[in-house]
């Protein structure tokens, strides 16, 4: 899994995030900063996914 999401990529990946993860609020996203570890770790809390699930998921919005 790529550690961050291309600067120039995360506008486009945080409204896909949101969409498909409405729990997750806007501030905890831009605390992230891109970084991949920290947004599976919120998926992780937020909806009980384990570590590699949410690095999939991660990875699937990525592309």
């Amino acid at each position: 899994m790529n550690k961050d999401i291309a600067e120039g990529k995360w506008t486009q990946f945080k409204g896909e995030l949101k969409e498909n993860w409405g729990k997750l609020t806007d501030d905890e996203v831009d605390q992230t900063k891109g970084n991949a570890q920290q947004l599976a770790g919120l998926l992780q809390e937020r909806y009980g996914l384990a570590k590699e699930e949410a690095e999939k998921e991660i990875e699937k919005l990525d592309k």
